[in-house]
């Protein structure tokens, strides 16, 4: 398996992308995983914005990566498709990202659905709505070459038997999930379970722990978390994704573990790279590098 983190890690510290891909280097990992934006921004033209934007050349940041020893994991295109403005905005925002991806390299991307129910619509329309969005995803990624990943991250998400009848939207091998252990456990859910029920379909993995007193506070309440601000190993939901890893281990996956947390400017992610490569290490895990 190999490691990779979002960059979302470095919002607060204002890295810059570039100044991301600098710390995977200095660090000796060697897949990153970032938002994209359509448009530019004075945010991220002046360095402080630690996503990228479609208006970038895709060939030449793949070089820049590729010198220092960096490649995309995935790229998070991940506006809700579960509400009314899924199939007119978020369709066209993944649609722009899958030529991007293709040029950059990328051989994932992230989508998911909105935090809540979405207004106006109930679950089962809201489903239809999301099968066709999809549908129309999904085609484009397959000439493409390129994975579509569904996120648990939302109202719909992190129910398993919705995820099951969405995985059921498109027979393709370029559809699947991005499983996340942070997202499944503040929902409520048992993250082993959930892991179990769907290790056939997993594309790629968020790695992301879940504090005592966040858990106590909104598990169960909550759809999905942000950022976690919390070290990887130093919060309650450690033993299960040491069960999780376990089970990818065990039905042969060899994809992306994506760190998902807060870095604080660089210590706390670097805290939960040396749990994860502790735990991987114990569990006879090699990393891909």
């Amino acid at each position: 398996m190999n490691i990779s983190f979002h960059t979302d890690a470095f919002n607060s510290a204002a890295f810059s992308f570039k100044k991301a891909v600098d710390w995977a280097q200095a660090n000796d990992v060697h897949r990153i995983e970032c938002g994209v934006i359509e448009g530019v921004s004075w945010i991220e033209g002046l360095g402080y914005f630690p996503h990228i934007s479609l208006n970038n050349d895709p060939v030449r940041l793949k070089e820049m990566m590729a010198g220092k020893g960096v490649s995309f994991s995935q790229i998070d295109a991940a506006y809700p498709l579960s509400g009314l403005d899924g199939i007119t905005l978020g369709v066209q925002y993944i649609l722009k990202s899958l030529q991007w991806a293709k040029l950059a390299g990328c051989p994932n991307i992230a989508t998911t659905d909105g935090l809540t129910a979405p207004e106006g619509l109930s679950d089962t329309e809201a489903l239809e709505l999301m099968k066709r969005s999809y549908g129309i995803v999904v085609n484009t990624a397959e000439k493409y070459g390129i994975n579509i990943n569904i996120e648990i991250h939302g109202y719909f998400t992190t129910k398993p038997d919705y995820i099951e009848k969405m995985l059921g939207f498109c027979d393709s091998r370029h559809f699947g999930l991005n499983f996340d252990t942070g997202n499944s456990f503040i929902s409520g859910a048992d993250p082993v379970t959930f892991c179990r029920r769907f290790l056939d379909r997993i594309n790629h993995v968020h790695i992301k722990d879940v504090s005592a007193s966040l858990a106590a506070q909104s598990r169960g309440e909550e759809t999905g978390i942000a950022v976690s601000h919390c070290s990887i190993g130093d919060g309650v939901n450690a033993d299960n994704i040491v069960k999780c890893l376990e089970m990818l281990r065990d039905n042969g996956y060899t994809g992306t573990l994506s760190m998902e947390t807060e870095g604080g400017g660089g210590p706390l992610i670097e805290k939960s790279l040396k749990w994860l490569r502790g735990a991987m290490q114990k569990l006879g895990i090699s990393e891909e590098k």
